[in-house]
């Protein structure tokens, strides 16, 4: 029977404290021992731990005793707060009933909180309205209650007050859960009907399911069936996780496991399919999600060309694990062969090229991240163009349009004019702003390729760390475009080419060249630094000559100290790509996405 279940996500901006709220209830509900916790429970990954931030959202199954004396299953899905994990949060919120709203009562409202929330009112969520961090001295829940009612319209009269930390109001939270959230609705047919929800890959087990079961049943050794992909699979493995994994005969509606079935071809795996029984099929496929749709592009290229296959092969078991990150083939003059990947945003790329090189060990070079442009031919063709090195020739450009976004900054007044200045340097238009309280709702229109480059850095550098920022896209609009190559000796280098806004090119071109000035190595020769529009130059550095001999402090004694300092200098050419006769070192490549525009 379902009714003793209840399937719910934990919903926040960054750092309002949902993985310290899921790790107490794990504790509260007996999920681990004392000696098996550690904080941060279902940040399983490295990256996560580092950076304090949950990338994936993760599932666990409690048993809970209730005041009432009836005892309750809870399924528990943590979700990410980053506007990049957007997608993770909408996958999430769609195998849940309900969520709990986690907002801090010293921070208030902030972007990631309304978006969130906007998803799971979407999801036809009941939701529970949580104020964390009421201990500490800054908290101010009155203000905090007023805001989100004003703001999101929620009711807060009977808003929870906890400490997540120390685990004070908890035990509310629990009883607000198996009171106030819906059961999920009993199974309304015995064929089996469930949504796929994640996937990884496990070296052992192949690939990891997780779903959450509608309809019917899902057991060990039935033939289950994925509508989207057609592949037929016999089921090994059904289980919950408790954190620890358990194993267990069968999953019945309502509930929400794993399954395993040998799986080799990662393909067949596609987020948001319907998983069916292969001889009594359910009749109508589930919605599922809509697609992801990136917005950042860059290359990645292996470092040493021979690891192209291995490359390959990481880059299909992250998309199993993401399915928010594409990839398709593209090759370079400079670099070689590699992959063209789209992104949800500059985070979701900082944490893709980490977990690359991370889980699977490679060393990869990644080009400058660019957005889609639309690129009106004189001839009447459309071309969709990803990568900067591929644009036609100007004379045959009748126009080139490029993705606008709508921006919610929310800051506090006192940043508020370095906040609308920064927009106004990125060519952004003001649609309105609202007061809540001592803080600023800011919306504005924004070009995607100026948002891709630093603005994000630079939002949260003016105003200290406290402005918080969401968007969504909106559309495509014309723009006054060029293509600025980067030349050096004469050789233009595709991974460091960008398209850009004509009245920025000159600075941005300027800068580059300055940066990469620094960061190349002295050669034998003298190496000139040039960004070109087309035929004319617009900036120039020169690095200047010189002669570098490791041995020259070497006179006589053992050939080990030699050696030693020859492979020294060996392990440094080996991180180094070649162009030509001049060595980039691949830090320059990174070096050179991070200029500002200062």
């Amino acid at each position: 029977m379902t009714h003793g279940i209840r399937n719910f996500s934990i919903i926040a901006h960054i750092d309002h404290g949902k993985s310290t709220l899921a790790d107490r209830i794990i504790e509260i509900c007996g999920g681990l021992e004392k000696r098996e916790m550690k904080a941060q429970i279902l940040d399983s990954m490295d990256i996560e731990r580092e950076r304090g931030i949950t990338i994936k959202a993760q599932t666990v199954r409690l048993k809970y005793k209730a005041k009432d004396g009836n005892e309750y299953i809870l399924n528990l899905i943590d979700t990410p707060g980053h506007v990049d994990f957007a997608y993770e949060v909408s996958r999430s919120l769609t195998a849940c009933e309900g969520s709990v709203l986690v907002v801090d009562a010293t921070q208030g409202v902030e972007a990631q909180t309304l978006a969130n929330v906007y998803h799971a009112i979407d999801a036809n969520h009941e939701i529970v309205v949580v104020l964390n961090k009421v201990d500490l001295p800054a908290a101010d829940v009155e203000t905090v209650k007023r805001q989100i009612e004003d703001v999101i319209g929620l009711d807060t009269s009977d808003a929870i007050p906890i400490s997540a930390k120390s685990g004070m109001g908890v035990e509310d939270v629990l009883e607000a859960i198996v009171h106030k959230l819906p059961a999920p609705k009993p199974s309304t047919s015995n064929k089996l009907c469930a949504l796929l929800v994640d996937s990884w890959y496990d070296q052992y087990l192949g690939v990891v399911i997780l779903v959450r079961v509608f309809d019917g049943e899902i057991r060990a050794g039935m033939k289950m069936k994925m509508m989207a992909t057609g592949a037929s699979y016999v089921i090994d493995q059904v289980g919950y996780f408790l954190p620890k994994k358990a194993v267990t005969d069968k999953l019945s509606a309502g509930e929400v496991g794993f399954i395993t079935a040998s799986i080799k071809d990662i393909s067949d795996c596609q987020v948001g399919d319907t998983i069916t029984d292969e001889k009594n099929p359910c009749d109508v496929a589930l919605k599922g999600f809509k697609p992801s749709v990136p917005v950042v592009f860059c290359g990645i290229f292996p470092v040493d060309a021979s690891e192209f296959e291995k490359l390959k092969e990481s880059l299909q078991k992250l998309h199993l694990n993401d399915s928010s990150f594409s990839f398709e083939l593209e090759t370079s003059a400079a670099l070689g062969f590699g992959y063209r990947c789209g992104f949800l945003g500059l985070l979701h790329l900082e944490i893709i090229e980490e977990r690359l090189e991370r889980e699977f060990d490679l060393d990869i070079i990644m080009t400058s991240p660019s957005v889609i442009y639309h690129v009106y031919m004189t001839n009447g063709d459309v071309i969709d163009l990803h990568n900067p090195a591929e644009m036609p020739e100007i004379v045959k450009i009748d126009r080139i349009e490029e993705p606008w976004i709508k921006a919610t900054i929310i800051v506090p007044e006192s940043y508020l004019g370095a906040v609308l200045a920064l927009c106004e340097d990125k060519r952004g238009e003001q649609i309105d702003m609202q007061f809540m309280g001592d803080r600023a709702v800011v919306h504005y229109h924004l070009p995607l390729n100026e948002v891709v480059f630093d603005f994000y850095d630079r939002l949260k550098s003016t105003t200290k760390g406290y402005a918080s920022f969401d968007y969504q896209t909106t559309g495509y609009r014309e723009g006054d475009l060029v293509k600025v190559s980067i030349l050096v000796n004469g050789e233009p280098v595709d991974a460091l080419s960008m398209i850009i806004h004509k009245t920025k090119a000159e600075k941005r071109g300027r800068a580059l060249c300055v940066k990469l000035k620094d960061l190349i190595p002295k050669q034998l020769f003298k190496i000139a630094i040039q960004a070109a529009i087309g035929g004319k130059v617009i900036a120039r550095e020169t690095v200047s000559a010189y002669r570098k001999d490791v041995l020259a402090k070497c006179y006589g004694g053992d050939i080990t100290r030699k050696r030693k300092l020859l492979d020294k200098q060996k392990e440094g050419k080996k991180r180094m790509r070649q162009f030509g006769d001049v060595e980039i070192p691949q830090k320059a490549f990174i070096e050179a996405l991070k200029i500002s525009d200062e």
